[in-house]
């Protein structure tokens, strides 16, 4: 079973799509310093404009995540921690996922959407790399 198949089934996807938007409430809570600022700033921005943005987004792009994680998860093999294994190869795996945030930013009519993710876009790569562990944890929890 691909890892589409096992995140996106129907009785699966809420469950991945809410534990996926606690590890963004946990990862935005968790920021310090300047740069923490501003991403708390943006995220509160960001769900301003729209409430359930982050579920909403989150569910839109799972289809493209899961394909972009893909690669790595059959690489995996199960054997071991996913979160670690991501982490292990955090430079790929966060270029991977940003190919499809940036793909979705750049398609929105939503300006105060596209403003604050551009705003946020430079440390990104960093802030996702620091998720990652979450992140594996989540999915292979929910297709291991």
């Amino acid at each position: 079973m691909t890892l589409s198949e096992s995140l996106l089934a129907a009785d699966t996807r809420p469950a991945v799509v809410a534990d996926l938007v606690g590890v963004i409430d946990a990862e935005v809570k968790g920021k310090k310093g300047l740069g923490g600022v501003a991403i708390k700033g943006g995220y509160a921005a960001i769900r301003k404009v729209s409430p359930t943005i982050a579920t909403t987004a989150t569910d839109r792009m799972l289809p493209d995540f899961a394909a972009a994680l893909q690669p790595f998860w059959a690489d995996f093999g199960g054997a071991g921690d996913f979160g670690s294994y991501l982490s292990g190869r955090g430079d790929e795996v966060a270029d991977a996922l940003l190919q499809v945030t940036d793909r979705r930013a750049a398609a929105t009519d939503r300006e105060p959407l596209k403003r604050a993710y551009n705003g946020l876009r430079g440390k990104a790569k960093d802030n996702v790399k620091a998720a990652l562990p979450r992140l594996g944890a989540v999915v292979q929890q929910h297709a291991g």
